[in-house]
C-alpha cells in the first residue's frame, strides 16, 4: 500500500538510522590512489555505457560484481570483467555487501528506489541513472535517507558535468541579461502515446493504443518476473523490452518528461537555485492516457522569489510542442535547448554551447571571469566523491528536488487540472488526487526494502 506522510517520515529516520549505524565498519579510509570496488547492476544498455565510464579510469576502480536480468548482457559484460561474481537479481548482490564499496544502478526507472535504498543501507556510495526514481515519494525517500549520511551519490545527468553549465551560470550570475522571470526548456524527442504515422517513423516504437493482452514467448536468458520486479504483473510481449520501449508506459517509466527533464531542465535549476514549484499546470492534446505517456506535451511551473532573483515561470515542451518565440523564428531553430529570458536579453543554451540574444545587442561583449572550477569530468567527479573529495554536484539531495519537479509535471496531466503544490507535506492541496501518482502500490516482497 502507498505510504501516508507520518509512516513515510518514520521509515525515512529508521532507514538512516540502521545505515549510518553500519556505515563506518564498511567505509574504510582511503587515500585518493587507491583502487574503489565497485558492483554494476545493470550491465547491458545504458549500464554498459556506465560500466566504460567508470572503467575507464581503470588505475582507480575495480569491477568486482555484475548483475544483469538479462543472461545475454550480463554474459556480454563478464566477459571483459572474468573476476567479478555475476548476479541475475541485485537483492542477492546484498548478501556480501562487504565486497564493494560502491554501487552503479543502471536499470529501468521502475526499480532504481530498491536498489538505491539496499545500497545506502549497505553505507554503499551510489552512483543512479536518471531519472533518480520513479515517482515522488520515491525521490523524496531517495534525498532524506542520503541527506542523513556521509556518502558520495550521483544520479546520470552527465550534462551536469558540462563547461557549458558553468559558463551560463557565470553569466546570469553576473546580471549579463538582467533578472531572468522566465525560461522555456524543450525537447523534440516524441515517444509515447502517438499516432500510427508518428509512431512509424521511430524504429524503437510499436504502435499500439492498450496494454496487449497476449502473451509472447519471453526472450531467451531474459528473466521476465526479475524484470518487472515491484510493477504490477503481466505477460511478456516485445511493445516493452527490449530496448527503451518500456518507458512509455506508466507502469515502468514516465516517458520523456522524467528522463529528458533530467537532463534539460537541470540547468535552469543550476543557474537560478530553484527547488520546489507553487504551481504545475500541463497541456496536452486530449486527456492523459490510462497506459502510455504522452509524446507531445506542454507544462508550466510557477517558482517564487529566491534570495535576490524575482519569480519565475520555467515551462517545459516536449515533442511536437515549441515555444512561440521558436515557431515565429525569433530565435535560432536549436532542436532541443534552454532560453533564459532576462529583463535585458536572453541566453539560447544547448549542450555544449550558448549564445547571448540579440546577438547585435552583444556585440563586444566580454564575459564574466571564469570563477565556477570546471569539471574532472561525469563519472570522475563521482569516483573523486567515493574516495574522500569534493562533493559531486549532482548529488541525490540536488538530483532529488529536479526529479520530483519533473515527476509533477506528469502528476498534474494525469491529473487534469493545475496543481497547487504544498513540497513540505508532499501533497497537492488542490488535487487529492494526485495522491495515487505521488505513491505506488508495489508487488508482494518487495515494499520490504523501502522500510
Amino acid at each position: 500500500m502507498p505510504l501516508n506522510r507520518r509512516d513515510f517520515v518514520k521509515r525515512v529516520a529508521l532507514t538512516a538510522a540502521g545505515a549510518a549505524v553500519g556505515a563506518p565498519a564498511i567505509l574504510r579510509a582511503r587515500g585518493l590512489n587507491d583502487k574503489l570496488n565497485i558492483a554494476m547492476i545493470g550491465a547491458g544498455g545504458r549500464g554498459a555505457e556506465n560500466l566504460k565510464g567508470v572503467a575507464a579510469a581503470d588505475n582507480v576502480v575495480n569491477i568486482v560484481a555484475l548483475c544483469d536480468v538479462d543472461a545475454t548482457a550480463l554474459e556480454k559484460s563478464g566477459a571483459d570483467y572474468p573476476l567479478a561474481k555475476r548476479f541475475v537479481d541485485f537483492r542477492k548482490m546484498f548478501d556480501d555487501p562487504k565486497a564493494f564499496d560502491a554501487v552503479v544502478i543502471s536499470t529501468c526507472e521502475h526499480t532504481h528506489v530498491f536498489a538505491t535504498m539496499l545500497a545506502l543501507k549497505a553505507g554503499k556510495h551510489v552512483y543512479c541513472e536518471k531519472p533518480l526514481t520513479y515517482n515522488i515519494a520515491e525521490a523524496r525517500l531517495v534525498r532524506e535517507t542520503a541527506s542523513k549520511l556521509h556518502l558520495a551519490t550521483q544520479m546520470g545527468n552527465q550534462g551536469h558535468a558540462s563547461n557549458n553549465h558553468r559558463r551560463v551560470k557565470e553569466l546570469i550570475r553576473s546580471g549579463a541579461i538582467g533578472p531572468v522571470r522566465e525560461v522555456h526548456v524543450w525537447v523534440s524527442r516524441a515517444w509515447g502515446f502517438q499516432s500510427e504515422t508518428a509512431a512509424a517513423r521511430n524504429k524503437d516504437i510499436v504502435f499500439v493504443t492498450e496494454r496487449p493482452k497476449d502473451s509472447m514467448p519471453v526472450p531467451q536468458g531474459l528473466n521476465w518476473d526479475l524484470w518487472l520486479g515491484p510493477a504490477p504483473a503481466r505477460p511478456f510481449h516485445p511493445v516493452y523490452v527490449p530496448g527503451p520501449k518500456w518507458y512509455r508506459w506508466w507502469d515502468f517509466g514516465n516517458g520523456t518528461m522524467s528522463d529528458l527533464g533530467s537532463h534539460r531542465n537541470d540547468l535552469a535549476f543550476y543557474a537560478l537555485d530553484i527547488r520546489t514549484p507553487l504551481t504545475i499546470e500541463a497541456f496536452a492534446d486530449g486527456p492523459a492516457h490510462p497506459e502510455i505517456a504522452p509524446a507531445t506535451m506542454k507544462v508550466v511551473y510557477e517558482y517564487a522569489a529566491r534570495g535576490d532573483m524575482p519569480p519565475l515561470t520555467l515551462t517545459w515542451y516536449q515533442g511536437e510542442a515549441k515555444p512561440k518565440i521558436w515557431t515565429d523564428g525569433g530565435i535560432p531553430p536549436w532542436p532541443d535547448a534552454q532560453l533564459f529570458v532576462g529583463d535585458k536579453g536572453m541566453i539560447l543554451s544547448s549542450s555544449d554551447k550558448h549564445v547571448l540574444l540579440p546577438e547585435k545587442d552583444f556585440e563586444g561583449f566580454v564575459p564574466p571571469p571564469e570563477t565556477i572550477p570546471n569539471s574532472p569530468g561525469h563519472y570522475a567527479e563521482w569516483i573523486e566523491a567515493c574516495k574522500g573529495g569534493k562533493l559531486s554536484l549532482a548529488n541525490f539531495e540536488y538530483a532529488g528536488w529536479t526529479t520530483e519537479a519533473n515527476h509533477l509535471g506528469n502528476v498534474a496531466y494525469r491529473v487534469g487540472k493545475k496543481l497547487e503544490w504544498n513540497a513540505a507535506e508532499m501533497k497537492a492541496t488542490n488535487a487529492p488526487a494526485a495522491d495515487k501518482f505521488i505513491h505506488r502500490e508495489y508487488r508482494k516482497g518487495w515494499e520490504a526494502i523501502l522500510t
